[in-house]
Parts: structure tokens; C-alpha cells; sequence
């Protein structure tokens, strides 16, 4: 059952899908983490592996970059191959102070100037938040690896070069940092009635100009990874 964009079969995903932007940074996790692993999309070259964590299925695909793009992939990952849970595992760029390169963020709520809600015609300002099961099962895991991780609002831009130079307004209201896509897999997942958590890395800095390398950020990511594989096994477990 292949769609335009996934020429995987039914059942060829697990439950829990963990989904970073990079299609490098897919395959990284998979030959890194992952037992048996399988590649079962490629479409686009978005790879698409499943394999096992600790005995659990556990399957890992790219998003692309932006909205549009994730709503693409994660609408018929919930829709067509029955995923229950989607962990965004992406990068993201500090606007608070209190945020370093390498730090592990929990998106609790997703802002966004981005038109993607709209097409749910809600007569009014829909809030996109992350599912509490898998919030507070990544809180837990970071707590027992040892991980500092805050948790709190972002903004998912639909533009990563803001000419309005704007970005930075969203720190007033205690925005933590910038990224582009867990609104709207929030949002799909609230329409789905499924469950989405977005775990970001901070790569960049609004607030000091820091940034990683792009290798740094295909490969440096381990403990935001750990943290979301522990989440799998978790929710696995409860089933």
C-alpha cells in the first residue's frame, strides 16, 4: 500500500516512529542504534529504516525540513501505516540566554507563523501541544540518564531566513528556541488522535551567533536520540 511518498508496505513501521529532518541523520540511527535494521522507504531519499531497541520495533524516518514537509510524512505515517506515536528528533536555534550548544529541549507547546492550522477551519486560534504520555515518559529519561532538558514553548517558523529579522520578538513571551516543524506535526497528530512529542538540540544560537557543524548535527545528536529510544521502549512497555 505505497503511497507518492513511502514505498513501504503495512506493517512495515512500528508503532513509534522517530523522525529527525536529516535523511543522514535517519541512517546514522539506524546503523547505530537500531538491531536488524531495515530500510523500507527511500522514496525522495527520505530513508526509512525499522529495526528493534532493546527487543522493542522501533522504526526512524526523515521528515525534510518545514512544515509542509513533515505534514506530508507524518499524516501518512498516522494515517496510512497506523503509527501511534511520532518523536521528532530535530535541531533547533536558542533564543534564551539560559539555552547552549548541545542542550536537549522538550516541546511542550509548538507557536508558529506558519498558515498549516488553518486548513482545520477552527473558529479560532488552535494551540498545537506535544502528547503529555510521551512528555512526561522523555522527562523521566532524561531525569534518569542524567540529562538536563527544559521544557516549554517554541516556535515552529516557516521561514528559516527572516527578513522581518522578527524571530527574536517570540523570547519576550518566554519562547525557548527556533525550529520548523513540530507545530505541525502536532497538529496532525491532534487531528489523528495519535501522539507527537518534538525533542530538539540546540545547534545554533539566535542569542550569541554560535552554531555547530552540519557533521555535528548529523552525528553529534546521541543523547536527544537516547532519550527518544527510551520513550519507545516506554511506550511499547505500556501496551
Amino acid at each position: 500500500m505505497s503511497t507518492a511518498h513511502n514505498s513501504a508496505e503495512k506493517g512495515q513501521f512500528a508503532k513509534t516512529v522517530l523522525m529527525p529532518g536529516d535523511p543522514l541523520r535517519s541512517q546514522f540511527i539506524a546503523e547505530t542504534f537500531l538491531k536488524d535494521a531495515v530500510l523500507v522507504n527511500n522514496v525522495r531519499g527520505i530513508h526509512g529504516y525499522t529495526g528493534t531497541y532493546e527487543g522493542v520495533p522501533v522504526s526512524v524516518m526523515a521528515s525534510g525540513m518545514g512544515t509542509p514537509s513533515i505534514g506530508i510524512y507524518s499524516h501518512e505515517l498516522f494515517h496510512f501505516y497506523d503509527v501511534d506515536n511520532i518523536i521528532r528528533i530535530g535541531s533547533a536555534g536558542a533564543m534564551s540566554p539560559d539555552l547552549k550548544l548541545m542542550d536537549v529541549v522538550a516541546a511542550q507547546g509548538a507557536c508558529t507563523n506558519s498558515n498549516y492550522v488553518s486548513q482545520f477551519r477552527m473558529p479560532g486560534t488552535f494551540a498545537p501541544i506535544a502528547s503529555f504520555e510521551l512528555l512526561e515518559a522523555a522527562v523521566a529519561a532524561a531525569r534518569e540518564m542524567g540529562v538536563r532538558m527544559p521544557v516549554g514553548n517554541v516556535l515552529s517558523s516557516d521561514v528559516f531566513y527572516d527578513a522581518s529579522n522578527s524571530t527574536m520578538d517570540w523570547a519576550r513571551m518566554g519562547v525557548l528556541c527556533a525550529e520548523m516543524e513540530a507545530a505541525g506535526l502536532y497538529c496532525n497528530a491532534a487531528e489523528a488522535h495519535k501522539r507527537a512529542l518534538a525533542l530538539l538540540t540546540i545547534s545554533d544560537s539566535l542569542v550569541t551567533g554560535e552554531e555547530l557543524s552540519s557533521e555535528d548535527r548529523q552525528t553529534g545528536f546521541t543523547q536527544m536520540m537516547r532519550i527518544a529510544l527510551r520513550v519507545a521502549v516506554e511506550m511499547a512497555n505500556r501496551n
